[in-house]
């Protein structure tokens, strides 16, 4: 008995680690924003910086912080310019004020240039908040500028103690909800593309059994579907502020579902068993064909605000680091083991059903 449902202990492992370390595990040191933003050059300037799930008071060691600056994307010079900051002033736990001595050329011909700050903590390791200040010059002067902001020696960051989740802005602590959402919809096809398996072998060989185990796949599919748009469009309400946009993945989400309430309402429809199983079966195959290329193919033929579209990668480093990695991978085998396990239990019922109807018939 026990070595028959190993993998169910095995779903509840996985679900449980998911859960757990997925929902309790904290987010790395983070900036969540600076003030003021726009400072001219050849001034002394003090910085404000808030940042989240830091410790700035009572540090071992002193806490450093750098202005970076950050040349236009076109640009061939691949050097990294760091100007220090003469004092590092923690106010609270996650509020610092940062003292800078602009030079008054930069390291960029033109008046206005970008640079990112980068608060760098010994016990809760750096934090950088990209491309968020400007700083002004009145004349520019490109090599007095470069040889002001160059270092003789790159500053070695602080890493953080234990692997934390990463902090990233708009998302923080809904970043989460990576392990769920997504899990979902791995489930959910999973369940679809199992259940056109079944629905072959009823065209095939009209078997009445896989007619069952494919519905109990569908249906579940489903179901793991529906939890998969509630959760995204929780998560859009916290990151965009909208519990629905236009964007063309969530549209396509939403038509997929459409397609298989349209496959549940052409079953019920029909009353002979036979002429269901086999218009249902063909309904479910051209289906998954078709929804496919709405949720793979076309999200990535423009742009979305999910990752993974717009020809970029789905599981790119800047979305997903190895910390996630070993949270969701897990999430998703134990979702997928927990659909075929509701799916196989769906099926039993179904079963049962089926057998007591038949002996009402012989009655």
């Amino acid at each position: 008995m026990v070595k028959q449902a190993w993998w169910k202990f095995l779903c509840v492992g996985l679900m449980l680690f998911a859960l757990s370390f997925g929902l309790l595990n904290p987010l790395k040191h983070g900036i969540k924003d600076v003030s003021p933003d726009r400072i001219e050059a050849g001034t002394k300037t003090i910085l404000t910086v808030s940042s989240y799930n830091a410790h700035y008071l009572n540090q071992a060691e002193p806490i450093t912080a750098y202005l970076k600056y950050n040349p236009p994307s076109d640009s061939k010079d691949k050097n990294q310019y760091l100007l220090k900051a003469l004092t590092v002033k923690p106010i609270t736990d996650n509020q610092a004020e940062l003292e800078f001595h602009l030079p008054q050329y930069l390291p960029d011909s033109r008046p206005l240039a970008l640079f990112s700050l980068i608060v760098d903590s010994p016990s809760d390791g750096a934090a950088a908040i990209p491309s968020k200040i400007i700083i002004h010059q009145h004349q520019p002067s490109l090599e007095e500028g470069i040889r002001l902001w160059s270092m003789d020696s790159h500053p070695n960051f602080h890493q953080a103690k234990r692997s934390l989740f990463p902090y990233r802005n708009i998302l923080v602590e809904t970043i989460r909800n990576t392990f769920y959402h997504v899990s979902l919809w791995f489930a959910m096809f999973l369940m679809f593309g199992m259940s056109v398996y079944y629905s072959y072998r009823v065209l095939k060989f009209k078997d009445p059994d896989a007619d069952l185990r494919s519905y109990a796949l569908v249906r579940t599919g489903f179901f793991f579907g529906l939890l998969g748009c509630l959760t995204g469009s929780i998560w859009a309400r916290f990151t965009w502020e909208t519990w629905w946009t236009t964007d063309i993945k969530l549209n396509m989400a939403a038509l997929t579902m459409l397609i298989y309430l349209a496959y549940m309402v052409l079953r019920a429809s029909i009353d002979d068993l036979d002429r269901k199983a086999r218009i249902s079966s063909a309904y479910n195959i051209f289906a998954l064909v078709a929804v496919i290329p709405l949720i793979f193919v076309l999200p990535r033929l423009t742009d979305s605000l999910h990752p993974g579209n717009g020809g970029n990668p789905a599981f790119g480093s800047q979305d997903m680091d190895n910390s996630l990695r070993v949270v969701f991978y897990p999430a998703v085998l134990g979702f997928m083991l927990l659909g075929l396990w509701i799916a196989s239990l769906v099926y039993r019922a179904d079963s049962i059903a089926a057998s007591l109807d038949e002996r009402d018939d012989e009655n």
